[in-house]
């Protein structure tokens, strides 16, 4: 039983099948999935989905590329949907240094702004990080985000960073990438994270994990980075599929 805790199935590469991809998905033993939403229409997307499908959950946020788009009617929206059953999570939120459509100190005010509200409906939160691994765990202690966790998604960060997240509470997520073969880093640290806080997702239809390498991905591929972490830490399939789904449901309060 595998719970793929970041997909996004509101995208628009899943329009023409995503009924087929979810039951292939459920084929595989992936038994529970977080569609996450980023900006106004993925979230709307998100919430359908969840709505629909039992096993589908939600989390709603903005994304730090798209903050500068971001009004106080839509922070006042994201805390009115905090309240919605299948709203199990805010975000994804954070620091993205890649891609510069949002100037830092806009994503830095954006991202604090969500992080408050988060302690506020007291929901846990889910990170986006690219390049910016300091100025996150900075803002995070900061803005005291232990008080609630959360999920540091598909986790690109140094064993050090990773460290400094699991104090504050927060649960590493390993996608795709873990299985590239040269990918030294993400090995490295999902061997020394504890398996209480270890989660496993696709981030699909990003990153797909080998052999499917640069081409779309999928919530059935979520089996895959299971298996190569379970390889990493000398576990079996079923052991690190029952912790992780036990994980994710504690975090996200499903019962």
């Amino acid at each position: 039983m595998l719970f793929d805790t970041h997909v996004h199935l509101n995208a628009d590469q899943f329009e023409e099948d995503v009924e087929q991809v979810i039951e292939k998905a459920r084929g595989e033993g992936v038994r529970l999935m977080n569609v996450v939403g980023f900006d106004r229409k993925t979230i709307k997307g998100a919430l359908s989905l969840a709505d629909k499908y039992d096993f589908i959950y939600a989390s709603v946020g903005w994304h730090p590329v798209d903050a500068i788009d971001m009004t106080e009617d839509d922070l006042k929206w994201l805390e009115e949907l905090s309240e919605h059953p299948k709203v199990v999570a805010l975000g994804e939120m954070g620091l993205d240094y890649h891609w510069d459509k949002s100037p830092k100190e806009v994503q830095k005010e954006v991202f604090r702004k969500q992080i408050r509200l988060a302690k506020k409906v007291n929901l846990p939160i889910v990170i986006h990080d690219r390049d910016a691994h300091q100025d996150i765990v900075d803002i995070l202690k900061e803005e005291k985000a232990e008080e609630v966790g959360g999920i540091m998604h598909c986790f690109g960060g140094s064993l050090e960073i990773a460290r400094e997240c699991l104090k504050m509470n927060f649960h590493i997520s390993f996608g795709g990438p873990v299985t590239f073969k040269n990918a030294k880093r993400p090995k490295e640290v999902a061997k020394e994270i504890p398996m209480d806080k270890l989660l496993v997702e696709t981030d699909c239809p990003f990153l797909a994990p080998h052999p499917y390498r640069g081409k779309r991905n999928e919530p059935a591929y979520v089996k895959l980075v299971a298996e190569k972490i379970a390889e990493l830490k000398e576990l079996s399939l079923e052991e690190v599929a029952e912790q992780t789904t036990s994980n994710a449901k504690k975090l996200f309060n499903i019962n």
